[in-house]
């Protein structure tokens, strides 16, 4: 598809709730953009979550 962007999530946590992180890569015209982020207390629902908006955004 043409002019599409590729985005790749994951988010993970230890516990529930417990330390949490998230990622995002966005992949367009062979150019990446990775970024990431975590909380202290959190649910891995959340992170996962996280990851998609960022994305999006």
């Amino acid at each position: 598809m043409k002019n599409s962007v590729e985005i790749y999530t994951d988010g993970a946590c230890r516990g529930n709730p417990g330390p949490g992180g998230w990622g995002v890569s966005l992949r367009y015209n062979g150019h990446q953009k990775d970024m990431h982020g975590g909380e202290f207390k959190t649910t891995n629902n959340r992170m996962e979550l996280m990851a998609a908006i960022t994305g999006l955004e």
